[in-house]
């Protein structure tokens, strides 16, 4: 069974288990994430989750995005919401979800309410978002290409873990916490390209802290919740492959394999946009057709042929590389807005665009054949997973932080970060307040 041993490792696991680099690499992934929310806050899918829990007019515990204090449930729900609302925060394809957004969220609001140190904070973080990826790895493809969404599903482990272990739960009770979670756990896929898909990740947040408080108060639910007869496993399609889930878990952090984006939609596009990012921007008359190859995963993700909104354009080859190679910039979330989905010229050269599976790419790969008029065939290729120094990603993740809210602020937020400085700080920062990004 896979909850016992993942509730031994969350609650007793010390902070020197983990190195430097995978530190580091999570304090990367805060920054990011905090810039995907704060450059979200305006989105409309944060407005109106915002105005719903200010409406209630709760007790004032946590900061949220472009708001003020509300309770520590409140906040997950709508901090989660908001930093996926560009979908431009962190993946890890290990098991093709987002780790930070449900678990970041969660662990913040309660360590700002519980005033706990920051070192402590990103202890838990960094438990919870293994614990996330181990899950969704138990979980499987199977779980995934039947529709779950796994950022919301395994996510809400994740939150439950950082959640339970800022609380100073034990094992028996993080297991409790991990079994309740289990009633809770939810998201789908249908929900991408909508208001829908970024909730998800608000609802995985909300749930990891709800079960994990409930806990804390005596709530006595079934610990087996999630590999139990007619748990979590058994009625959620998963493969249940306990021993790569679980593999030198405590020893090897699988969290290290955590890929940042670069381009503000799916992820599952950005093999594709990394491919044609070097190519000379072509006229659009020279251009016969382009040929994306990916892998066959992708096709049921973000494969929209049509898109007619923004939202739907971060979900759709066809767009996004006629965006690309019409020299749109899908590193700026600005670009993916509504009337662009019209535009005569993206129109054009997208129905010149096909998307084809390729079971020989692996899910980070695509290759790009682009012909033109000339009877020129330009072939390009790419992975995801090629080598990229801790260096470079920090260099790239800091401009792209200040491009979303600022240099300065980016500076603020990377000293507070790194210095593991008091988590109310991270909240007077992403309280109400103007930033880089403006939405249309």
């Amino acid at each position: 069974m896979i909850t016992p041993r993942l509730a031994d490792f969350i609650a007793f696991t010390e902070k020197t288990a983990a190195p430097w680099q995978t530190k580091r690499l999570l304090c990367l992934s805060m920054l990011d994430w905090v810039a995907c929310g704060i450059a979200g806050a305006d989105e409309p899918v944060s407005r109106i989750t915002r105005g719903l829990v200010e409406e209630e007019a709760g007790a004032k515990q946590a900061h949220v995005f472009g708001g003020h204090r509300v309770p520590v449930r409140a906040a997950a729900l709508v901090n989660g919401t908001v930093s996926h609302a560009l979908d431009f925060d962190d993946t890890h394809f290990a098991h093709i979800g987002h780790p930070s957004v449900a678990v970041i969220p969660a662990a913040l609001a309660l360590a700002e309410h519980h005033d706990v140190s920051g070192s402590v904070l990103q202890h838990a973080m960094l438990l919870g978002l293994e614990t996330s990826i181990r899950v969704g790895i138990w979980l499987g493809r199977t779980h995934y290409q039947t529709g779950f969404h796994q950022t919301a599903t395994a996510g809400t482990f994740g939150a439950t873990a950082a959640s339970a272990r800022l609380l100073g739960l034990d094992a028996s009770g993080t297991a409790a916490a991990l079994g309740l979670a289990a009633t809770r756990a939810s998201g789908l896929q249908s929900q991408f390209g909508t208001m829908g898909k970024p909730f998800n990740a608000g609802i995985a947040a909300a749930n990891g802290v709800e079960a994990s408080l409930l806990i804390a108060r005596g709530f006595e639910p079934n610990s087996s919740g999630i590999d139990t007869l007619q748990g979590f496993g058994d009625t959620h399609a998963s493969e249940r492959d306990v021993e790569s889930a679980l593999f030198e878990l405590g020893k090897r952090w699988i969290f290290d394999g955590i890929h940042h984006k670069f381009h503000a939609c799916c992820h599952g596009l950005h093999a594709t946009l990394e491919a044609i990012a070097n190519y000379d921007r072509p006229k659009l008359d020279d251009i016969v057709s382009v040929s994306v190859a990916t892998h066959p995963r992708w096709l049921t993700v973000c494969n929209q042929s049509n898109p007619s909104t923004g939202l739907g354009a971060k979900f759709s080859f066809r767009l996004v590389v006629a965006l690309a190679l019409l020299g749109y910039d899908t590193a700026s979330p600005e670009t993916f807005r509504d009337e662009l989905c019209f535009n005569p010229d993206v129109l054009t050269l997208r129905d010149r665009v096909a998307v084809a599976g390729c079971s020989g790419l692996s899910e980070t790969q695509a290759q790009v054949e682009i012909a033109h008029k000339k009877n020129e065939m330009h072939k390009m290729f790419y992975d995801l997973d090629a080598p990229m120094s801790l260096s470079e990603r920090e260099t790239r993740i800091f401009a792209k932080a200040a491009t979303l809210v600022g240099e300065e602020r980016a500076s603020k937020l990377w000293d507070i970060i790194k210095k593991q400085s008091d988590p109310s700080e991270i909240g007077l920062l992403i309280r109400a307040s103007e930033t880089r990004h403006k939405s249309h």
